[in-house]
């Protein structure tokens, strides 16, 4: 039998797993919960993760298969001290012969470049960029988590929305549709029952509110557009910053791709993000293919195995 590694992406909406042999030819692939470690919640991170990864072997018929690599990259681990708890937890959960652990931007980073330099800007529940400068520089900005950054991000949108619509109850703000939208998304009548909502959400239901200032922006609404124009603002920071650090400046030939639900190809936010990019960095080249961060999971599988793929 053929060589079986695990290639994980795993972020606050969802976790992705893909099964694949020793030429990296994807033999099963499936979708689960989120995967992401919050404080305190290695245990369960791990739990969700060994549960995905079966479900990934019975959906390619290898349920008796032991793989020989897991290559996780997991939101919020981007410190030692969690990765190392995270390595652990799975390793105790005997997932496969051998467990790499990394950041989720790293494997996406690994999809959009190989080995080379470019920028790569994540936004989906989070947001982080992450950037490979030309002499092999390695640099991160955001990411700071839910409640120090994330700026620009599904859940930071979901917040200043909810900002924005009790602003509005109040009168500190202009009327806005944003108001009526989101109460009917918590499936609530009246702006007071957003306080015990808000205090119970997770940063992925946070998230889920984005779609909803996307509709409302595209129906004309100035305050949802202008919350969807300082969220690009926040994320092309991410990418300029990066530029002026890895590259001199933001006028020099970067390489930038864009990756996470919030920046799908074709969505709203995507769209005004490329558009500002052409000015606030000039040099940027985006790259226009899909990155996969589960498929850059499996090429780092196979990279520990001595398999570099073209």
């Amino acid at each position: 039998m053929s060589v079986i590694v695990v290639g994980l992406d795993g972020g606050g909406s969802k976790t992705r797993v893909v099964v694949a042999d020793e030429t990296g030819r994807a033999l099963g692939t499936i979708e689960g919960p989120a995967s992401a470690v919050r404080p305190g919640g290695v245990e369960h991170s791990a739990d969700v993760i060994a549960a995905c990864v079966r479900d990934a072997l019975a959906h390619a018929g290898m349920e008796h298969v032991a793989p020989k690599v897991l290559y996780a990259g997991v939101a919020g681990v981007g410190r030692e001290p969690e990765r190392e708890a995270l390595w652990q937890a799975l390793v105790s959960r005997e997932v496969a012969e051998d467990v790499a652990v990394h950041p989720d931007a790293m494997i996406a980073l690994d999809d959009a470049f190989a080995e080379g330099a470019g920028v790569l800007l994540i936004a989906g529940t989070g947001s982080v960029a992450f950037g490979r400068g030309p002499d092999g520089t390695f640099q991160r900005c955001g990411g700071w988590g839910p409640n120090l950054g994330d700026e620009g991000s599904g859940a930071w949108i979901g917040r200043r929305a909810l900002n924005i619509a009790t602003g509005s109850s109040d009168g500190r703000e202009p009327e806005t549709a944003l108001t009526d939208a989101l109460l009917t998304a918590i499936e609530a009548d009246d702006p007071t029952a957003l306080i015990p909502w808000a205090a119970q959400a997770t940063p992925g239901q946070l998230a889920q509110l984005a779609p909803v200032v996307f509709r409302v922006a595209a129906t004309g609404d100035l305050r949802a557009n202008t919350l969807l124009s300082l969220a690009v603002e926040e994320l092309v920071l991410h990418v300029r910053t990066l530029a002026r650090r890895l590259f001199v400046d933001e006028r020099a030939a970067i390489p930038v791709a864009l990756a996470g639900g919030l920046l799908a190809r074709g969505g709203p936010l995507r769209k005004r993000l490329e558009h500002r990019l052409k000015t606030a960095v000039p040099g940027a080249q985006l790259r226009q293919e899909d990155v996969d961060p589960a498929r850059g999971a499996v090429r780092g599988a196979l990279r520990l195995l001595g398999v570099e793929l073209a």
